[in-house]
């Protein structure tokens, strides 16, 4: 269904043409003719589906834009997706002249009370800002007509409920909700009943949850051992634009710094760091300053990134939604993407949990070895010369070295330059900086019902945890043992038991505990 077929007004169809949208997402054709009926709506999706416009037209429509006062008010999660959420609003609705305003931690609130004192139709915030300023009596909501949830799971999830509640409170009986969530937990179920009425729902088949735009793999990998194994699938890949998702803060300094050391352009975004650097980080990766993103499941909540490829998820998640959030980073836009799971042996249950949930199994993928890595980078530095070559810029450069260059090749053969150049171009394996990364406490063996932390019979394929959790039995009976291969590569050997040697607790040395992040070069001691 195209935009053109909606009841809406010519301003806010010009910056629709102006943004280049001509067809509307299956969550948008399917919520805005709702919305614009006054109706309350739950809508299912995940993220990068187009919700922001599935709630933000019909709610623009509506904004009379003569009267000062503040109509409609945004809840969303995190800092991101607020400003995020702000910018599209007042992107659609300039036109019509809507003055739409973002409030969040992190920043300062006498700014941010100045900013509504200035006047506000539609005000996008986090929940705690929110609670701060209705506190304050700086920001009023008795003429709110619109209420808008986004991301409600991300929120409860995050703790946000009682502080949902304490503002819906405060906002008039007699309105509009609208309600989004990439996931239906129970909670969000008694949201619908408790404070909205006789919602319409508009689902996303559970199938539809991860976009069959992404590849999903994961890899089986002993815990130590995952920081080369994701590293050698990055130099194998040659991701253009790639997130890590740690489970800490901690972890996500640790492989940033990593990540540095190999040579990646890599930096991290969590909780503890300030707002203008956070939004340092995101312009340099949304400008393809960088390549590499590493940042926590909060932090990353409600970015809205276009072209990338490739989402590694360092640790498996916590809870299976979050997998969902993860991974919708990618595969956006009509274009594929791939997610790749690094999974400990102790924690293949969860990987059904996921697989429950989202409907679709995924590939185990062979971990690549460092030759293989070696050789794909290679390849890069030998294209990257013969790009250069190809650049009259650079080759104006050339005559500048004449002189110098016929000394050498007098001196050396053109095959032996020609080494010496890929030598100083790509590092060998064996010189690489080794680094350990701490290890993370591990998650309860034993996952629960939808969520994790209880009985079940977990693992894949309908294994039992408890008294086979050192089988990968796959759908077909066969058991599989992932052993080491000969030449140093992980493999899958069929019709073999594989026995689990890691499923004790590991146990932390004392220089563990202090640190944790350790560099060394290959040989030390």
């Amino acid at each position: 269904m195209k935009f053109n077929e909606f009841n809406l007004s010519a301003e806010l169809l010009a910056e629709i043409e102006k943004a280049g949208f001509v067809e509307a997402s299956p969550i948008q054709e399917q919520t805005i003719p709702l919305a614009l009926e006054g109706k309350d709506v739950i809508g299912q999706a995940q993220t990068g589906t187009g919700k922001t416009a599935a709630f933000g037209l019909p709610t623009l429509e509506k904004i009379r834009t003569e009267e000062a006062t503040i109509q409609a008010l945004v809840i969303a999660p995190t800092r991101e997706l607020a400003v995020q959420s702000q910018e599209e609003l007042f992107r659609f609705g300039r036109s019509k002249g809507v003055k739409v305003r973002s409030v969040y931690g992190g920043s300062s609130i006498e700014k941010q009370i100045k900013a509504l004192k200035s006047g506000a139709h539609i005000v996008v915030g986090t929940p705690g800002r929110l609670l701060d300023l209705i506190k304050r009596k700086a920001l009023k909501l008795q003429d709110i007509e619109t209420l808008i949830l986004d991301e409600a799971d991300e929120m409860l999830n995050m703790g946000f409920l009682e502080d949902i509640e304490a503002i819906i409170s405060r906002v008039p009986e007699n309105r509009q909700t609208l309600l989004f969530s990439a996931t239906m937990p129970d909670a969000i179920k008694r949201i619908g009943v408790q404070f909205m009425k006789e919602p319409e729902h508009v689902k996303i088949a559970a199938k539809e949850l991860t976009t069959e735009l992404v590849d999903q793999y994961y890899i089986r990998v002993k815990e130590q051992e995952k920081f080369d194994t994701m590293t050698r699938l990055m130099d194998v890949e040659q991701p253009e634009l790639a997130i890590v998702f740690g489970r800490t803060k901690r972890r996500v300094d640790e492989l940033t710094r990593g990540l540095k050391i190999r040579g990646f352009r890599a930096e991290g975004i969590h909780g503890d760091l300030d707002q203008n650097k956070r939004l340092r980080v995101l312009r340099d990766f949304k400008n393809g300053n960088l390549d590499v993103l590493v940042a926590t499941d909060v932090a990353a909540r409600g970015l809205d990134i276009s072209g990338v490829t490739h989402v590694y998820n360092y640790d498996i998640p916590q809870d299976p939604e979050s997998y969902v959030h993860r991974i919708g980073r990618t595969g956006r836009a009509g274009k594929s993407g791939q997610s790749i799971t690094f999974v400990a042996p102790n924690e293949m249950g969860y990987l059904q949990i996921i697989e429950n949930l989202t409907k679709k199994r995924m590939k185990g993928l062979k971990p690549a070895t460092a030759e293989e890595a070696f050789q794909a980078k290679k390849q890069v530095a030998l294209k990257k010369i013969e790009r250069d070559f190809a650049d009259e810029t650079i080759r104006g450069n050339f005559e500048k070295f004449t002189k110098d260059a016929r000394k050498l090749a007098a001196e050396f053969s053109p095959e032996e330059l020609a080494m010496y150049i890929l030598s100083l171009t790509v590092q060998d394996p064996d010189s690489l900086p080794e680094v350990e990364i701490a290890r993370e406490k591990p998650l309860p063996f034993k996952p629960s019902g939808n969520g994790f932390g209880g009985k079940t019979k977990g693992g894949r394929g309908g294994r039992r945890g408890d008294d086979r959790r050192d089988r990968d039995r796959r759908g077909n009976g066969r058991r599989d043992e992932f052993k080491k291969g000969s030449r140093g590569n992980d493999r899958f050997d069929k019709d073999r038991r594989y026995r689990n040697r890691d499923n004790k607790k590991p146990r932390n040395t004392s220089s563990e505990k202090k640190t944790g992040f350790v560099i060394r070069n290959k040989g030390d001691k």
